[in-house]
């Protein structure tokens, strides 16, 4: 069995899809099928369940590939440990961020990195929410995630990044956009657009949050995962919705962020990594994040 088999093994694992995989890998769909191949005679058993339609982990699989992972992430410290006498810090880091929720603190983070480390290959993983980057942090598909918090998940750690104020989202022509300031409960009536309600998202908690606060129960007509769309459905009309202050500044025409009356209830932003497993890598980019994105005072 070859290392690079594995390697093989785990992107073809995260895509469920040979094309998508290929491409991760700089590589042409055949040699990679084949790579495959060799790694299930290796082991003895089929690793996919493949069909023109769709790609699936057997239960072989689905039992290699946190191992595969160990494996992968001991050839790196290893191989870390011996570059250790250089001084300077090799390695590569993966972190998931959702988009729009961290267009204030990721550039700045990842800036300093390419600046201060540019020995770490840094590699971004877009359109992660918080429940998925907790998820992707103990399987081992990332190092470090922007997450919202609170967060309850054992063997993962968090460190406060930023804390801003909610606020509504209405579309201009709203009669009550041209506001300074508005009490949430003149909403109770409207339609609400929402992140998705299955725990996934501490936005959608938010508002949730905010709304039980001024006495009601939104009536949320749609969830979508992507934080924009929703801001560009409220700027098309199609409802209204609550988020934090970081997004005020990147609405789209057609939608305006109005701060509320009611007491302030808060986004908390922050970073999330595995407790006990970083590499010197890792290590490197969270004691950074440190100095560019301090926990703020509250």
């Amino acid at each position: 069995m070859e290392i690079r088999w594995l390697e093989a093994f785990v992107v073809v694992a995260e895509e469920l899809h040979f094309g998508r995989a290929a491409a991760r890998l700089h590589v042409a769909q055949s040699p990679l099928s084949q790579t495959i191949r060799r790694l299930e005679a290796s082991i003895g058993t089929e690793l996919f369940e493949r069909n023109t339609r769709s790609v699936a982990l057997t239960p072989a699989g689905r039992a290699l590939l946190p191992m595969a992972y160990r494996v992968i992430q001991d050839l790196s410290l290893a191989t870390e440990a011996a570059r250790a006498a250089s001084g300077s810090v090799h390695g590569s880091v993966r972190i998931g961020f959702s988009g729009a929720f961290n267009h204030l603190t990721l550039p700045a983070l990842a800036r300093a990195v390419r600046r201060e480390l540019p020995d770490i290959d840094l590699q971004l993983v877009s359109r992660v929410s918080t429940g998925d980057g907790l998820a992707k942090l103990r399987t081992g598909v990332l190092d470090i995630a922007f997450v919202g918090l609170p967060i309850a998940t054992s063997g993962v750690a968090a460190r406060l990044i930023a804390r801003t104020e909610f606020g509504a989202v209405l579309p201009v022509d709203h009669p009550l956009a041209e506001e300074t300031t508005l009490s949430l409960r003149r909403l109770a009536e409207d339609d609400f657009l929402s992140m998705p309600l299955d725990g996934s998202s501490a936005m959608a908690e938010g508002l949730i949050r905010c709304c039980v606060a001024a006495g009601f129960r939104p009536r949320i007509t749609q969830e979508m995962a992507d934080p924009y769309m929703m801001l560009t459905f409220v700027a098309a009309g199609l409802g209204v919705t609550i988020t934090a202050q970081d997004l005020a500044s990147i609405m789209p025409e057609g939608a305006r962020w109005v701060p509320l009356e009611d007491p302030p209830q808060y986004m908390q932003h922050g970073i999330a990594w595995m407790e006990d497993e970083q590499t010197a890598a890792v290590r490197a980019v969270l004691e950074l994040s440190e100095r560019i994105l301090p926990t703020p005072t509250i």
